[in-house]
């Protein structure tokens, strides 16, 4: 049977609360559904998660993406109860407070985060991104991992939330695609606490690399010469980079050779030289 579908009449419709008044994070932190929610915006983004397995609570879309909504609902195996919301594109911005890219928008329920060893597994080239706070350069940093090979994205306990619109937006759904999840612990574990963080990433088999402007660092060309068979590229929050104790505790310090009189890249641009240069061979 499939879900019901319905034009919507008015902004404080309360079966529309999922998308009035509501930031990211407190859609995250909603006590009635235990692992949260997120949203996915775009028919493009919907698509990339449906694809992925994630499961829509609702979706709001504007009448010329309906047909389009259904027909991805019905070829991703959703259990036909999906509601489905319609309503001209100036009544969705009245009820979401901006302008719906390409006219959809799904409340989507957040998937449970796998354990960072089951991630890792199998991995070759790893990107961990600490604490960035800029949700567009977590959403570029994604698609550049899987545009350039990167098998896996760890994010740091307080780096900004992959899963948050914009990220997702600007990520165009990779965030879909790369397999990811937030490490317990950076860049050491506490000692009453199980293994975490660097020297947990080091035990799984990986060398991990400090992008960063460190005295010691190598040129980026000499880790491309010689670049381990697994390898964890960690990159630094805006502006501020790398804490010192996450350079001392990884296997070295990497830095992008640069001309110009200039020191470092954004944070995304960064992921993308590097991930490049460091990109396995064999992919």
């Amino acid at each position: 049977m499939r879900g019901e579908t319905r034009v919507v009449g008015s902004a404080a419709d309360p079966e529309l609360q999922d998308y009035v008044g509501l930031t990211d994070v407190a859609l995250r932190t909603r006590t009635e559904i235990p692992a949260g929610l997120y949203m996915a915006e775009s028919s493009t983004v919907l698509g990339r998660a449906l694809s992925a397995g994630h499961r829509p609570r609702s979706v709001l879309c504007a009448p010329r993406w309906l047909d389009d909504v259904l027909t991805m609902l019905a070829a991703n195996d959703t259990d036909g109860t999906v509601p489905v919301y319609v309503a001209d594109e100036p009544m969705l911005e009245s009820i979401t407070g901006f302008h719906v890219h390409r006219g959809a928008l799904a409340a989507m329920h957040r998937p449970a985060l796998a354990p960072v060893a089951d991630i890792v597994a199998g991995a070759r080239r790893v990107v961990v991104l600490e604490d960035l706070v800029d949700h567009t350069n977590v959403g570029a940093a994604f698609r550049a991992c899987a545009a350039l090979g990167v098998d896996a994205v760890l994010v740091t306990p307080s780096c900004a939330d992959p899963l948050y619109r914009r990220s997702v937006r600007v990520s165009m759904g990779t965030v879909f695609q790369v397999p990811w999840t937030r490490l317990p612990h950076w860049p050491q574990a506490p000692a009453t606490e199980p293994p975490g963080g660097v020297d947990h990433l080091r035990s799984l088999g990986l060398t991990v690399a400090a992008l960063a402007l460190d005295d010691d660092a190598i040129s980026l060309d000499d880790l491309a010469a010689a670049t381990p068979d697994r390898l964890a590229l960690v990159v630094g929050t805006e502006g501020d980079g790398l804490r010192h104790r996450t350079v001392a505790s990884c296997d070295l310090a990497v830095r992008i050779p640069m001309s110009g009189g200039v020191d470092s890249l954004n944070v995304a641009s960064a992921v993308a030289v590097a991930a490049w240069a460091t990109r396995y061979q064999g992919w």
